[in-house]
């Protein structure tokens, strides 16, 4: 049975990126020591360094970016479809005063 994919928070994955880069050693020694896959941290490493070399290197880096992302969807979503009820009790009510 699979389970279901570790969810990392966006600190956690600025601290790794920082410890590899601090430690001089290989992605899999750095992995192992917090507990990943080798594979995961080279990832985490990829995409910070490719939001720097977009100008994505903001103080809040490429994860918390991604976490806001995703906040800010399911804001939306909500957003519209509580702007849908609201659209569909205006015409009904409306219809009631004609």
């Amino acid at each position: 049975m699979a389970s279901s994919p570790r969810k990392y928070t966006a600190e956690f994955k600025q601290r790794a990126v920082q410890l590899w880069r601090e430690s001089g050693t290989t992605y899999a020694e750095v992995a192992r020591g917090l507990g990943i896959d080798e594979s995961t941290l080279r990832g985490w490493v990829h995409k910070a360094d490719a939001a720097g070399a977009a100008g994505g290197g903001e103080p809040a880096g490429p994860f918390q970016m991604e976490e806001e992302l995703k906040r800010l969807r399911r804001e939306n979503a909500q957003l519209r479809r509580d702007n849908e009820i609201l659209l569909k009790a205006s015409a009904f009510f409306a219809s009631r005063n004609l």
